[in-house]
């Protein structure tokens, strides 16, 4: 256990601690099954879960149903304003690809690891992944 206070006349809290000092315990009733009780995933704020996962879940999908894409976008060129009525069979089909890939557990839990790995290598450089690409590549 550690005590910790920011100023002198605050309250102090107790903060439990694994006792070889290597993080914060994970809850008072034990941790995860077959994990230490001091073990913790790393945590996501809400706007990771909610918005950047989600959105390399978007750009994975549309990778796994890009035959689907293309044939939407070839139909809507052709059509043009009439679209709406010619494409509809497309539409669905992409549609129907692509909600079945955003549902998918292991999809969303491959782009959390992928997300955290980019998160990871972020915080050790402060280069974010995009930079770290580019320079990559015009080094070579």
């Amino acid at each position: 256990m550690q005590i910790v206070s920011s100023r002198p006349q605050q309250q102090l809290y107790v903060r439990h601690v694994h006792p070889a000092g290597i993080g914060p315990l994970r809850s008072e009733h034990g941790g995860c099954r077959g994990q230490p009780r001091w073990y913790e995933e790393p945590a996501l704020r809400h706007v990771e879960k909610d918005v950047l996962i989600p959105k390399l879940m978007r750009e994975k999908a549309r990778q796994r149903c890009s035959e689907k894409v293309q044939d939407f976008t070839h139909c809507c060129q052709e059509s043009g304003f009439l679209m709406v009525l010619k494409c509809r069979e497309e539409n669905a089909a992409l549609k129907g690809c692509l909600i079945s890939h955003y549902k998918d557990p292991h999809l969303f839990e491959e782009c959390k690891q992928e997300y955290l790995q980019e998160r990871e290598e972020y915080r050790k450089t402060g280069i974010p992944a995009k930079n770290r690409r580019e320079k990559i590549g015009t080094s070579m």
